[in-house]
C-alpha cells in the first residue's frame, strides 16, 4: 500500500472515537481507518482514555422506574427480526463498507459514474461511490455543507494535493476546486456528501440541473 499522506482531521478523529459523527461520516471515516493502522491506533488510545475518564466520574443514581420502563420497551418489541443480506457486489471494498447495500452505476458524466451505498442518511447527509476514469478531470465545484472523501483505489490531484489509497479528504463550503484522475486505473472514491456540489462556470451552471447527487 502506499503512503497515507492526508489523514483525519484530530477534531474529526475524536468526533468519530466518542461516537459522535454522523451515520454517513463515520462510514467513511471507518473506510479510511480500515486502509490507515495509524489512524486506527490514534483512535484506540483516544477510546481507552475516554473509558478511563467516565470510569472516574461519579456514579449517577437511577430513576426509580427505570428498571420497569426496560422491561416494557423489551416487552414492546416485536420479536426477532431476520435482516436480509446486504446486495454489494464490490468485494474489493474496506470491510466496513461491505455491509451495506450498494445501488446501481448511474452515469454522471463522461468516465464518471456515481452508485449509492446503503449507510442510513443523517438529513441531507448520504454516502456515495464515485469511480471515474483515469485522466478525467472533475468540473470545478464547491460544496453546500461538508464532504468527506476516501481514496479506496488510483489516485486523482487537486489544489490540496495528490490523494492516493487510503486518503482522506474533508471540505466544506469554502472548498472550491477540480479533482483530476493521475492514476492509470481508475480512481474509486466513497463520500459522505451533505447537500449538493456547486459546479462553478458558465459550462457548470448549464450541467448543474443534471448532476444532482
Amino acid at each position: 500500500m502506499s503512503t497515507i499522506t492526508h489523514k483525519p482531521s484530530e477534531e474529526t478523529l475524536l468526533a468519530y472515537a466518542a461516537g459522535t459523527l454522523r451515520s454517513p461520516e463515520a462510514a467513511v471515516v471507518a473506510a479510511h481507518i480500515a486502509l490507515c493502522p495509524e489512524s486506527g491506533a490514534l483512535v484506540e488510545t483516544l477510546q481507552r482514555v475516554g473509558g478511563q475518564l467516565i470510569e472516574r466520574l461519579p456514579p449517577t443514581r437511577l430513576g426509580e422506574n427505570a428498571f420497569r420502563n426496560l422491561m416494557a420497551r423489551i416487552d414492546a418489541d416485536g420479536g426477532e427480526s431476520v435482516a436480509e443480506p446486504a446486495r454489494n457486489d464490490m468485494i474489493e471494498l474496506p470491510e466496513p463498507l461491505r455491509q451495506f447495500s450498494l445501488g446501481p452505476w448511474r452515469w454522471l458524466g463522461p468516465g464518471t459514474r456515481v452508485r449509492s451505498v446503503g449507510v442510513p442518511k443523517d438529513g441531507d447527509c448520504r454516502v456515495l461511490l464515485f469511480k471515474i476514469d483515469p485522466g478525467r478531470r472533475m468540473p470545478q465545484h464547491s460544496h453546500e455543507g461538508v464532504e468527506l472523501t476516501c481514496v479506496l483505489s488510483g489516485s486523482y490531484r487537486d489544489e490540496a494535493g495528490r490523494f492516493g489509497p487510503g486518503d482522506f479528504e474533508e471540505a466544506d463550503e469554502a472548498t472550491d476546486h477540480r479533482p483530476m484522475v493521475d492514476s492509470d486505473v481508475p480512481c474509486i472514491c466513497v463520500v459522505a456528501l451533505d447537500g449538493q456540489i456547486r459546479l462553478s462556470g458558465l459550462i457548470g451552471k448549464l450541467i448543474q440541473p443534471f448532476a444532482r447527487l
